[in-house]
């Protein structure tokens, strides 16, 4: 029995679509959460993807209402995690930005807000 080349091209390219569509580093979880009010002033912001990051094209930031701002610097990144160390910050609205580079070469970038209420 011969399968028509077309059902197997097609098959062919639902799998390759279905591959590629998944193969992104899309954030999985964020502390503090996307969108939270936390009571607690955060000592850092950590966001976990869905793949492994590579570390050297990847990038995060924390600003506060005004721009500024308030993170230590350059990310920690180990393996799909991302983190980044906060100075004192005071209640108020504050706005995480990041940018990934995964492992399998593809780049992904979002931001959210979270709120720090005392």
């Amino acid at each position: 029995m011969r399968i028509p080349t077309f059902i197997v091209s097609a098959a062919l390219l639902m799998l390759l679509v279905s591959v590629a569509a998944s193969a992104h580093a899309l954030l999985d979880r964020a502390d503090p959460r996307v969108g939270s009010t936390v009571t607690e002033v955060p000592r850092q912001v950590s966001l976990s993807f869905t793949q492994k990051l590579e570390a050297a094209f990847s990038t995060m930031e924390v600003t506060d209402a005004a721009g500024q701002r308030v993170d230590e610097g350059t990310p920690h990144i180990e393996g799909n995690v991302m983190s980044v160390p906060l100075r004192t910050i005071p209640p108020g609205i504050y706005r995480v930005k990041w940018r990934v580079f995964s492992v399998d070469m593809h780049t992904t970038e979002g931001a959210f807000s979270f709120e720090v209420r005392q």
